[in-house]
């Protein structure tokens, strides 16, 4: 018996020592990765945006300088060629604030959300203005967050919520917070129940963002998280497709899980949780 167990130990050794080499040799392919990420980031921030930079500089001087000699097929031409490098130099933006929010170091602190919330509305003031739009907040209160990270996650959400308003309706935005039972949570969802990321010991923080815009049908609630997914086109709604991509990043980098709601031309509303 003792030669059996000792056997069934020596084997149960070397799986262990074979699943903790796969662990380093993963490890090591994900540093290599990132690696090739950062040089990718790099590229885009200088050799992509210089020659884009110039186009749309270029064809500013021509429409400028040569307004008079061009026909109109021209100007036309020359104006979707400015679109089309303004999309692009969107995209790559985009992709690069993607990066670093899949690359930058984690560092958590506790943040008061009135403050971040404060900073996006300033950010998005004409916008805001424009849309005749109304935000209110209740109950936001200081969490332990990537600070940075999270002030692109409500810039993200609040600018969507403001893209996707109804024609010739005010835009009216509501911030919620508060502290809640992953028990509760998973018992009162549907969506929650077979979450793998919610406890139900711990004490989360849930956040909701809900709009009264265009909405969506239910059935792309999962589908508009995922990068370069868009369900209007370019010459209804501007975008590259990766703001939400970029939302669900951050929540996941808080080890939380974000949900949407929607029903077509009945808004939208975004649940966060992530844990206190």
């Amino acid at each position: 018996e003792k030669e059996k167990r000792a056997a069934e130990l020596i084997i149960a050794n070397q799986e262990l020592a074979f699943q903790n080499e796969e662990k380093e040799n993963r490890a090591a392919e994900l540093i290599i990765a990132n690696k090739e990420l950062l040089a990718f980031t790099y590229i885009s921030s200088h050799d992509l945006q210089e020659p884009l930079r110039k186009i749309q500089i270029f064809a500013s001087i021509i429409l400028q300088n040569e307004n008079e000699n061009l026909s109109e097929d021209g100007k036309y031409n020359l104006e979707r060629m400015q679109l089309a490098a303004g999309r692009m130099q969107q995209l790559i933006d985009d992709l690069l604030a993607f990066s670093r929010v899949s690359t930058t170091e984690l560092k958590f602190e506790k943040t008061n959300l009135n403050l971040i919330l404060e900073e996006v509305k300033a950010d998005l003031k004409e916008v805001i203005q424009e849309k005749k739009a109304i935000i209110e907040a209740t109950e936001l209160g200081t969490v332990n967050i990537i600070a940075f990270q999270f002030q692109q996650l409500l810039y993200n959400l609040i600018s969507n919520a403001l893209k996707f308003s109804k024609t010739g309706v005010p835009s009216r935005i509501l911030l919620s917070s508060r502290i809640e039972k992953g028990s509760k949570l998973t018992s009162q969802n549907p969506l929650l129940k077979e979450s793998r990321f919610l406890s139900p010991t711990k004490n989360y923080c849930h956040i909701t963002v809900s709009d009264n815009g265009i909405g969506f049908e239910p059935h792309f609630s999962e589908r508009i998280f995922g990068v370069f997914q868009k369900l209007h086109g370019k010459e209804v709604y501007g975008g590259t497709g990766i703001g939400l991509a970029i939302v669900k990043k951050i929540v996941e980098n808080h080890n939380g899980i974000i949900t949407a709601t929607s029903e077509l031309n009945k808004g939208a509303k975004f649940d966060i949780y992530f844990p206190c």
